[in-house]
């Protein structure tokens, strides 16, 4: 609607489209928090020092580690899964503003002052098709992308729906189809089936597995890469099939750079040396999930 209605004004209005569908979900303590972090990572990328923004950024995902912190957030909600949401939002969100205050960095002064203003950082981490998992787009690709009038027509952003729900539903349809006539949870639980079995039959099992999480995926991505598709974005595209790969790296169709966010390094930067710019998947689990994840799937296993 957006799109439609006011183009030149679209990131405004889906900025507010994301705020409004974050406290829906989230409700006002959840919203708060992502305003805060994103008011803090602002302010000290003002600065333009790598280091203190890559310090802003591990501290604040520290925080959703401690003891104190989790019991108040904890009482916000009545169930687990609300507050895990909280957690596992307030992960993916530290990507985009670490990503906002890095670029920054890397920015001549003049020209960074009205394109990397609060504004334009309120509108990028609260963009809500990729709010809670991604796909993640770089800062100056979103806004990029977002400033551009040329659009699509009615009927072309009809076919890109048609076709993606088409897709979303056969992926989907084939998921289903894997959990409940494969028995893929029920094989991977019983340890007494899997000690039984020879090395080339664990080795199908685990490439099965692969398989079904690789399926799973395109589900899970393909949601939002198809709304952004309508926003008239381009978003990264969905992992490759894992059967033509001989690594997980070669999973993630992105450039270089992802590959640097799996060993821990930052989204954005410069285009050359240890971080490259571009836009892709955050693999998972990625260094930032596991570290605050991690921990609680350990302890209820």
């Amino acid at each position: 609607m957006a799109t439609l209605l006011a183009r030149k004004h679209r990131p405004w209005i889906l900025m507010v489209y994301g705020m409004w569908a974050c406290w829906c979900v989230l409700g006002t303590p959840g919203v708060a928090m992502v305003f805060l972090h994103t008011v803090i990572s602002f302010c000290v990328a003002q600065f333009r020092s790598l280091l203190l923004s890559w310090l802003c950024s591990l501290l604040l995902l520290s925080t959703l580690r401690l003891q104190g912190v989790e019991e108040v957030k904890r009482r916000w909600y009545k169930t687990e899964n609300e507050y895990y949401l909280l957690q596992f939002t307030l992960t993916v969100r530290c990507l985009y503003y670490t990503s906002f205050s890095l670029e920054f960095c890397w920015q001549e002064l003049p020209a960074a002052r009205a394109s990397y203003s609060f504004p334009r950082m309120l509108a990028y981490v609260f963009y809500y098709p990729v709010f809670h998992n991604g796909p993640i787009l770089s800062f100056p690709e979103f806004t990029q992308q977002m400033q551009q009038q040329e659009l699509g027509s009615l009927k072309t952003s009809l076919c890109v729906l048609a076709l993606g729900l088409g897709r979303l539903l056969c992926w989907w349809w084939l998921a289903e189809l894997m959990a409940h006539l494969m028995y893929m949870h029920a094989i991977y639980s019983s340890i007494p089936l899997l000690g039984a079995v020879s090395y080339w039959t664990l080795g199908g099992l685990a490439l099965a597995q692969v398989l079904f999480f690789y399926v799973k995926y395109l589900v899970l991505f393909g949601v939002p890469v198809l709304l952004m598709r309508l926003d008239g974005l381009n978003p990264p595209p969905l992992p490759r099939c894992v059967s033509t790969m001989f690594s997980f790296t070669g999973m993630w169709r992105s450039d270089a750079w992802l590959v640097k966010v799996h060993q821990g390094c930052p989204v954005g930067g410069a285009m050359t040396g240890l971080v490259s710019k571009g836009s892709g998947y955050h693999p998972s689990p990625c260094p930032l999930l596991n570290l605050h994840l991690a921990p609680r799937f350990l302890q209820s296993n």
